[in-house]
Protein backbone atom coordinates (compact mmCIF):
# COMPACT_ATOMS: atom_id res chain seq x y z
CA UNK A 1 0.00 0.00 0.00
CA UNK A 2 1.37 3.35 -0.92
CA UNK A 3 0.64 5.04 2.52
CA UNK A 4 1.38 8.42 1.26
CA UNK A 5 -1.73 8.36 -1.15
CA UNK A 6 -3.81 7.03 1.10
CA UNK A 7 -3.02 9.75 3.28
CA UNK A 8 -3.58 12.61 0.81
CA UNK A 9 -6.52 11.02 -0.40
CA UNK A 10 -8.13 11.22 2.64
CA UNK A 11 -6.26 14.88 4.00
CA UNK A 12 -5.34 16.26 0.48
CA UNK A 13 -2.61 16.96 -0.52
CA UNK A 14 0.06 19.27 1.09
CA UNK A 15 1.91 22.09 -0.52
CA UNK A 16 4.02 24.23 0.46
CA UNK A 17 6.44 27.43 -0.85
CA UNK A 18 10.40 27.82 0.47
CA UNK A 19 10.55 31.51 0.09
CA UNK A 20 14.15 31.23 0.79
CA UNK A 21 15.38 28.52 -1.63
CA UNK A 22 14.74 29.55 -5.59
CA UNK A 23 15.92 26.90 -7.06
CA UNK A 24 13.49 24.80 -4.64
CA UNK A 25 10.73 27.02 -4.96
CA UNK A 26 11.26 26.25 -8.95
CA UNK A 27 11.35 22.73 -9.00
CA UNK A 28 8.10 22.98 -6.99
CA UNK A 29 6.00 24.43 -8.94
CA UNK A 30 4.87 24.17 -12.70
CA UNK A 31 2.53 26.46 -14.79
CA UNK A 32 -0.46 24.90 -16.10
CA UNK A 33 -3.66 25.58 -18.42
CA UNK A 34 -5.53 25.70 -15.45
CA UNK A 35 -3.13 28.43 -13.45
CA UNK A 36 0.42 27.09 -10.89
CA UNK A 37 0.82 23.86 -9.96
CA UNK A 38 2.54 22.60 -6.90
CA UNK A 39 3.97 20.01 -6.19
CA UNK A 40 2.89 17.57 -3.00
CA UNK A 41 5.44 17.07 -0.52
CA UNK A 42 3.81 14.01 0.55
CA UNK A 43 3.18 11.90 -1.89
CA UNK A 44 4.83 14.02 -4.95
CA UNK A 45 1.83 14.81 -7.18
CA UNK A 46 1.05 18.24 -8.37
CA UNK A 47 -2.13 19.85 -7.27
CA UNK A 48 -3.29 23.09 -9.38
CA UNK A 49 -3.87 26.27 -6.95
CA UNK A 50 -2.28 28.72 -3.94
CA UNK A 51 0.22 26.51 -1.81
CA UNK A 52 -1.14 25.88 1.56
CA UNK A 53 1.82 27.43 3.14
CA UNK A 54 4.42 29.78 2.73
CA UNK A 55 8.05 29.96 4.49
CA UNK A 56 11.33 28.91 5.29
CA UNK A 57 12.35 25.06 3.86
CA UNK A 58 13.32 24.07 7.34
CA UNK A 59 10.02 25.40 8.76
CA UNK A 60 7.72 23.00 6.26
CA UNK A 61 5.25 21.39 8.19
CA UNK A 62 6.37 17.27 9.18
CA UNK A 63 4.36 15.69 6.47
CA UNK A 64 3.33 12.84 7.61
CA UNK A 65 3.99 10.56 4.33
CA UNK A 66 5.65 7.19 4.19
CA UNK A 67 6.66 5.37 7.14
CA UNK A 68 5.09 8.20 9.31
CA UNK A 69 1.78 7.62 7.58
CA UNK A 70 1.15 4.11 8.36
CA UNK A 71 2.57 5.10 11.75
CA UNK A 72 -0.67 7.18 12.19
CA UNK A 73 -2.68 4.39 11.01
CA UNK A 74 -1.01 2.45 13.56
CA UNK A 75 -1.28 4.79 16.41
CA UNK A 76 -5.65 5.41 15.47
CA UNK A 77 -5.86 1.86 15.61
CA UNK A 78 -4.17 1.38 19.15
CA UNK A 79 -6.60 4.58 20.08
CA UNK A 80 -10.00 3.34 18.92
CA UNK A 81 -8.96 0.12 20.78
CA UNK A 82 -8.23 1.48 23.91
CA UNK A 83 -11.46 3.71 23.11
CA UNK A 84 -13.45 0.57 23.16
CA UNK A 85 -12.13 -0.88 26.22
CA UNK A 86 -12.67 2.42 27.90
CA UNK A 87 -16.06 2.29 27.15
CA UNK A 88 -16.44 -1.05 28.40
CA UNK A 89 -14.64 -0.29 31.91
CA UNK A 90 -16.55 2.63 32.11
CA UNK A 91 -20.20 1.08 32.21
CA UNK A 92 -18.86 -1.85 34.11
CA UNK A 93 -17.98 0.91 37.22
CA UNK A 94 -21.17 2.00 36.63
CA UNK A 95 -23.29 -0.88 37.24
CA UNK A 96 -20.81 -1.81 40.17
CA UNK A 97 -21.44 1.55 42.03
CA UNK A 98 -24.74 1.13 41.11
CA UNK A 99 -25.31 -2.42 42.31
CA UNK A 100 -24.30 -1.91 46.11
CA UNK A 101 -28.11 -0.63 46.66
CA UNK A 102 -30.00 -3.17 44.83
CA UNK A 103 -28.20 -6.77 46.35
CA UNK A 104 -30.99 -8.11 47.36
CA UNK A 105 -33.13 -7.32 44.09
CA UNK A 106 -30.39 -8.05 42.00
CA UNK A 107 -29.85 -11.27 44.05
CA UNK A 108 -33.14 -12.46 43.75
CA UNK A 109 -33.09 -11.70 39.93
CA UNK A 110 -30.07 -13.72 39.74
CA UNK A 111 -31.63 -16.84 41.68
CA UNK A 112 -34.97 -16.85 39.42
CA UNK A 113 -33.13 -16.53 36.23
CA UNK A 114 -30.05 -19.28 36.81
CA UNK A 115 -32.66 -21.95 36.50
CA UNK A 116 -33.85 -20.88 33.25
CA UNK A 117 -29.88 -20.44 31.74
CA UNK A 118 -28.88 -24.19 32.88
CA UNK A 119 -30.96 -25.75 29.75
CA UNK A 120 -29.34 -23.80 27.55
CA UNK A 121 -26.02 -24.15 28.75
CA UNK A 122 -26.01 -27.50 28.92
CA UNK A 123 -27.41 -27.44 24.98
CA UNK A 124 -24.03 -25.39 24.71
CA UNK A 125 -21.90 -27.82 26.47
CA UNK A 126 -20.76 -25.26 29.55
CA UNK A 127 -20.88 -26.47 32.53
CA UNK A 128 -22.82 -23.10 34.36
CA UNK A 129 -22.60 -24.67 38.39
CA UNK A 130 -18.61 -24.27 37.52
CA UNK A 131 -18.62 -21.04 35.89
CA UNK A 132 -15.62 -18.60 37.17
CA UNK A 133 -18.35 -15.89 36.18
CA UNK A 134 -20.81 -17.41 38.14
CA UNK A 135 -18.83 -17.65 41.54
CA UNK A 136 -17.89 -14.16 41.23
CA UNK A 137 -21.23 -13.10 40.46
CA UNK A 138 -22.02 -14.90 43.97
CA UNK A 139 -19.15 -13.77 45.91
CA UNK A 140 -20.30 -10.42 44.81
CA UNK A 141 -23.68 -10.70 46.80
CA UNK A 142 -21.43 -10.94 49.59
CA UNK A 143 -19.57 -7.84 49.56
CA UNK A 144 -20.33 -4.92 51.41
CA UNK A 145 -21.30 -1.59 49.95
CA UNK A 146 -17.96 -0.20 50.64
CA UNK A 147 -15.81 -2.85 48.60
CA UNK A 148 -18.32 -2.24 45.74
CA UNK A 149 -17.87 1.54 45.52
CA UNK A 150 -14.35 1.00 45.75
CA UNK A 151 -14.25 -2.23 43.45
CA UNK A 152 -16.72 0.15 41.19
CA UNK A 153 -14.14 3.33 41.41
CA UNK A 154 -11.22 1.45 40.68
CA UNK A 155 -12.77 0.27 37.16
CA UNK A 156 -13.67 3.70 36.78
CA UNK A 157 -10.21 5.48 37.43
CA UNK A 158 -8.94 2.07 34.83
CA UNK A 159 -11.31 3.24 32.50
CA UNK A 160 -10.47 6.95 32.48
CA UNK A 161 -6.73 6.28 32.24
CA UNK A 162 -8.07 4.19 28.92
CA UNK A 163 -9.37 7.47 27.80
CA UNK A 164 -6.60 9.36 28.47
CA UNK A 165 -4.65 7.15 26.74
CA UNK A 166 -6.65 6.67 23.18
CA UNK A 167 -6.85 10.63 23.11
CA UNK A 168 -3.35 11.31 23.19
CA UNK A 169 -2.82 8.44 20.73
CA UNK A 170 -5.38 9.86 18.25
CA UNK A 171 -4.30 13.50 18.34
CA UNK A 172 -0.32 11.73 18.17
CA UNK A 173 0.72 14.09 20.85
CA UNK A 174 4.33 13.14 23.01
CA UNK A 175 2.79 12.73 26.14
CA UNK A 176 0.19 10.46 24.88
CA UNK A 177 2.65 7.49 23.50
CA UNK A 178 4.38 8.06 27.01
CA UNK A 179 1.61 7.49 28.89
CA UNK A 180 0.65 4.58 26.79
CA UNK A 181 3.61 2.75 27.28
CA UNK A 182 3.21 3.32 30.95
CA UNK A 183 -0.17 2.40 31.82
CA UNK A 184 -0.23 -0.94 29.35
CA UNK A 185 3.05 -2.30 31.08
CA UNK A 186 1.89 -1.80 34.41
CA UNK A 187 -0.93 -4.06 34.05
CA UNK A 188 1.29 -6.53 31.98
CA UNK A 189 1.91 -8.36 35.19
CA UNK A 190 -1.59 -8.84 36.21
CA UNK A 191 -2.24 -10.51 32.29
CA UNK A 192 0.87 -12.97 32.98
CA UNK A 193 -0.79 -14.33 36.00
CA UNK A 194 -4.24 -14.94 34.06
CA UNK A 195 -2.32 -16.45 32.31
CA UNK A 196 -0.78 -18.79 34.70
CA UNK A 197 -3.82 -19.76 35.96
CA UNK A 198 -5.60 -20.44 32.39
CA UNK A 199 -4.51 -19.98 28.71
CA UNK A 200 -7.91 -18.83 27.12
CA UNK A 201 -7.35 -17.51 23.10
CA UNK A 202 -8.45 -14.21 24.35
CA UNK A 203 -6.13 -13.69 27.27
CA UNK A 204 -3.43 -14.32 25.05
CA UNK A 205 -4.01 -12.42 22.12
CA UNK A 206 -4.79 -9.09 24.33
CA UNK A 207 -1.42 -9.90 25.82
CA UNK A 208 -0.06 -10.35 22.79
CA UNK A 209 -1.33 -7.07 21.61
CA UNK A 210 -0.38 -5.10 24.63
CA UNK A 211 2.92 -6.62 24.31
CA UNK A 212 3.62 -5.61 20.53
CA UNK A 213 1.94 -2.29 21.27
CA UNK A 214 4.43 -1.51 24.55
CA UNK A 215 7.70 -2.86 21.55
CA UNK A 216 6.54 -0.90 18.86
CA UNK A 217 6.23 2.58 20.66
CA UNK A 218 9.38 2.16 22.82
CA UNK A 219 11.03 1.47 19.64
CA UNK A 220 9.87 3.58 16.95
CA UNK A 221 8.81 6.58 18.88
CA UNK A 222 12.26 6.63 20.56
CA UNK A 223 10.84 6.46 24.36
CA UNK A 224 12.63 6.65 27.34
CA UNK A 225 16.06 7.06 25.39
CA UNK A 226 15.51 4.08 22.91
CA UNK A 227 16.79 3.86 19.76
CA UNK A 228 18.38 7.36 20.03
CA UNK A 229 16.19 8.88 22.20
CA UNK A 230 14.69 11.97 22.67
CA UNK A 231 17.46 13.24 20.88
CA UNK A 232 17.20 11.40 18.04
CA UNK A 233 13.57 11.63 18.01
CA UNK A 234 14.01 16.11 17.45
CA UNK A 235 16.17 15.74 15.04
CA UNK A 236 14.58 13.18 12.90
CA UNK A 237 11.31 15.75 13.01
CA UNK A 238 13.49 18.93 12.61
CA UNK A 239 15.26 17.36 9.63
CA UNK A 240 12.09 15.34 8.16
CA UNK A 241 10.92 19.24 7.42
CA UNK A 242 14.19 20.33 5.20
CA UNK A 243 13.98 16.61 3.75
CA UNK A 244 10.41 16.74 2.84
CA UNK A 245 10.99 20.03 0.71
CA UNK A 246 14.33 18.66 -1.11
CA UNK A 247 12.74 15.21 -1.87
CA UNK A 248 9.56 16.75 -3.44
CA UNK A 249 11.91 19.06 -5.34
CA UNK A 250 14.31 16.33 -6.37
Amino acid sequence: MDWSLRACSRHGHATYEPTDHPGLRSRLTATTAAGDAWRCLRCGDFAVGEPHGRGPADEAPDIAGGKAARDRVVLRLLAVERLLRAIVLLIAGGAVIRFRDSRESARHAFDTELPLLRPLANQLGWNIDDSKVIRLVEKSFSLSSTTLVWIGVAIVVYGVSQLIEATGLWLMKRWGEYFAVVATSVFLPVEIYELTEKVTVLRVLLFAVNVAAVVWLVWSKRLFGANGGARAYREEHHANSLLAVERAAA
